[in-house]
């Protein structure tokens, strides 16, 4: 390994068992990289502090361009269409279900997903009011989730360890 890499290496080369007349034996070595990063930043959220923001009143923000009429969820700082500036407005959270995946592990990206029960949803669902898909986690049982399905936001009133986990969508009672 290169000498400019200045990060916790750790290189084993293994050998493997190849013969002399073997035209391929400098390309039978393995090598087992173990690279350790950690790193620590600060990161605003800048034009998306408002969502976040909002989340923990338990109210649903999206942008809308006033040029092009789009609504994205999750929000976006300008309309890719029309290049416009777009505007907060409030959605009222229902939507439904257009696709859905059910994972049967956690990829421990962070505490909030490593403490997920597996098999957990994550549902992409079209809000009322927004041109835009809106990919979540979707707190249902995995045998009574169908693509139509009727959600809404839910709003978490425990800690989390990021604002993204907020909110997550419940099936809405059928009445």
């Amino acid at each position: 390994m290169s000498d400019k890499v200045k990060s916790i290496i750790d290189v084993q080369t293994i050998e493997s068992d190849s013969q002399t007349d073997d035209r391929w034996s400098d390309f039978r070595q393995i090598e087992r990289i173990t690279i350790e990063l950690s790193q620590r930043y600060k990161y605003s959220l800048g034009r998306y502090s408002r969502f976040f923001i909002e989340l923990e009143n338990h109210k649903f923000y999206a942008t809308k361009c006033s040029k092009c009429n789009k609504v994205y969820a999750p929000p976006r700082p300008f309309s890719p269409d029309s290049m416009d500036i777009t505007e907060w407005t409030e959605l009222s959270g229902e939507g439904t279900v257009k696709t859905f995946s059910v994972l049967h592990f956690a990829p421990g990206t962070n505490d909030d997903v490593n403490a997920l029960q597996t098999p957990y949803i994550l549902a992409y669902v079209h809000l009322d009011g927004a041109d835009t898909l809106f990919p979540h986690l979707l707190k249902a049982s995995a045998n009574d989730v169908h693509i139509g399905m009727r959600v809404k936001v839910a709003y978490a009133d425990e800690p989390v360890s990021h604002p993204i986990h907020l909110m997550y969508f419940i099936p809405m009672e059928v009445s």
